[in-house]
């Protein structure tokens, strides 16, 4: 047990400590708390470090320092030992986000060295529900995707992530890391769907992360041609339906501020606010 006040990355004999952090805000921490709970703490498998903060020998927060850069139980001291931590290694990550106070403290902190970002979310209202929806009923259209059919839902997933996140995930590795991604949902039986009569996809939403506490749904996208014809709430409500029976007995998701059409949805379909993310996106 470490008796300074100090950070450090953790190591798989840390996973314990680790998981009890994460615990704490199960909805909140969702995104990470999935991934060390299949892959431990070793960088290879879990695709990043996790470093910690102790403060008189006890683990009290953790940060995720991979594709993305996560501030989890952050305390302010801690906020500025990751800083330092992050401004010494430098940028890897393709964004840095989580709850907005711990979040907006440490960009505040690496802005000066990782700035300028490409564009920063600072309200991502943060929503969950533990039950369907009175009065909307689930479409019974969204399904489960098939593994045969991934050719068919690849086009609305580019076509979902490029209007969200503002670049191509086909940049780069020309989009096989993404792919890979997509194939791995639609593996665990995490995607889904409705597709019109000539295969094209018209709703679709993915459940990215899951324990056995909460699961969060993303990637939500209606195809352009049928956005205002209603598909989008009996859509939600029929991936919710299977979220709770099979996945978590909570859902959750986070959602752009500035996306009313999108807030409006999830509420009718009883989604509360219960919480702020913050998104840095470079």
């Amino acid at each position: 047990m470490l008796t300074q006040t100090t950070s450090r990355v953790l190591e798989p004999s840390d996973l314990g400590a680790a998981l009890a952090i994460l615990d704490r805000e199960p909805v909140a921490n969702a995104f990470v708390a999935s991934r060390v709970q299949v892959a431990g703490l070793d960088p290879w498998r879990l695709g990043g470090e996790m470093w910690g903060w102790y403060e008189g020998g006890m683990l009290t927060s953790l940060c995720y320092a991979g594709a993305n850069l996560v501030p989890i139980c952050a305390t302010p001291r801690a906020v500025r030992a990751f800083a330092d931590r992050a401004r010494r290694a430098g940028r890897r990550c393709s964004s840095v986000v989580g709850p907005t106070t711990p979040t907006a403290a440490l960009w505040r902190l690496l802005e000066p060295q990782w700035g300028p970002a490409r564009e920063v979310r600072a309200h991502q209202p943060l929503m969950v529900t533990d039950r369907l929806p009175d009065g909307i009923a689930p479409d019974p259209y969204v399904r489960r995707v098939r593994k045969d059919e991934m050719e068919k839902l690849m086009p609305a997933c580019v076509a979902m992530f490029t209007e969200e996140v503002g670049i191509s995930p086909l940049a780069g590795d020309g989009g096989l890391l993404y792919q890979a991604r997509v194939a791995e949902l639609v593996g665990a039986g995490r995607a889904f769907a409705r597709f019109d009569t000539d295969g094209k996809v018209v709703f679709k939403a993915e459940i990215g992360a899951a324990t056995d506490r909460t699961c969060q749904i993303q990637g939500v996208w209606v195809a352009p041609e049928y956005r205002g014809s209603g598909v989008a709430a009996p859509g939600m409500a029929a991936v919710l339906r299977y979220a709770l029976a099979d996945i978590a007995p909570v859902a959750s998701l986070y959602v752009n501020d500035f996306n009313t059409p999108a807030r409006r949805t999830y509420q009718r379909v009883g989604f509360q606010e219960v919480g702020e993310f913050m998104s840095i996106l470079f």
